[in-house]
């Protein structure tokens, strides 16, 4: 298997609007490295793309890149470029990036064009900057990454944000790391989610479980499943007794709090997204916790229950 270690630029209306529903960034620019199976580098990738979109940089994508729109109209169109990009990568191979966002887009624009069967999800991959911060750092803050070719201190050869460059110095920082390690912290990326209840995934990990249902017609329903409300150990496999049921707790998200009698509190939290076609699907993720964070879930939900009030009886006082 080889290592496909991408970066895409994009650009954006100039106006900072979305004009055209579903794709708020257009790619501009492909930079990928590949890798084989020792981390040696095997080949380079690199397309400049024609806007169609949005033709006029916006000026925080001229700054940073230093692009210019007389560049990218000597680019190839986004379809070629896509195609020229997915032979190039072979049969074989899982995406690294840096953050979450580069597939995103890349979907996003894939869509854009009706080209979806070329590039089908939801997409495993490698998110570096989440490993980068497993590893190096406290488990819970990003980082740049400049700042992780500084921290790790990997020469400079090249600027940042340009698209191969930035691919490169990725690949470099991927290669430091051990990948039977890496391995057991793969990221799925659900922009296409799962359809029906056999594509739903069910991911686990060291520490916490994340389950992607099937697409539902209302938030309601989802928050109805069966399968959506359920707390099983993700270790054992056993049924986690309801501590606290489902709540609305706070950044839009549902919480609750379940125990295993053998591996202790599980967190539970779900965020229910919406697709482009207006489906809903829910995101739930099962955490093994601390008591003193078993606690907070107990202290948020009396919090949110004393806000439901005030708002209640405020309502109650105006009506009066």
């Amino acid at each position: 298997m080889n290592y496909i270690v991408v970066d895409f630029e994009w650009n954006q209306s100039a106006y900072g609007k979305c004009s055209v529903p579903g794709i708020p960034f257009e790619i501009i620019e492909i930079g990928a490295v590949k890798l084989d199976e020792q981390g040696r580098k095997t080949g380079e990738f690199h397309r400049l793309i024609r806007p169609a979109i949005y033709k006029k940089l916006h000026y925080v994508t001229k700054n940073l890149t230093g692009l210019t729109e007389s560049e990218l109209r000597k680019g190839i169109k986004f379809p070629y470029a896509l195609v020229d990009f997915l032979m190039w990568c072979g049969k074989d191979y899982r995406f690294c990036t840096w953050g979450n966002l580069d597939l995103l887009e890349l979907q996003r624009n894939i869509k854009y064009y009706h080209l979806e069967d070329m590039l089908p999800g939801p997409i495993t991959y490698y998110n570096v900057q989440k490993l980068f911060r497993i590893f190096y750092g406290d488990g819970k803050n990003a980082a740049s990454l400049e700042y992780a070719v500084e921290f790790l201190g990997i020469e400079k050869q090249a600027g940042f944000h340009r698209a191969v460059n930035d691919a490169d110095y990725t690949a470099r920082i991927f290669n430091r790391m051990d990948k039977k390690e890496a391995a057991r912290w793969y990221t799925v990326d659900y922009y296409q989610n799962p359809k029906s209840r056999k594509e739903e995934l069910h991911l686990v990990y060291d520490t916490y479980a994340k389950d992607v249902s099937r697409e539902f017609a209302t938030r309601e329903e989802a928050m109805k499943d069966r399968e959506v409300r359920t707390t099983r150990c993700f270790v054992c496999g056993r049924p986690a007794a309801k501590k606290i049921r489902w709540f609305s707790g706070k950044n839009r998200a549902y919480y609750c709090l379940a125990q295993c009698r053998e591996h202790g509190y599980i967190r539970g939290k779900i965020r229910l997204k919406k697709t482009d076609e207006d489906k809903i699907f829910a995101v739930k993720t099962l955490r093994l916790i601390t008591e003193e964070e078993a606690g907070n879930i107990r202290n948020m939900k009396e919090e949110m229950r004393e806000k439901r009030l005030e708002k209640k009886h405020r309502e109650e006082q105006h009506e009066g």
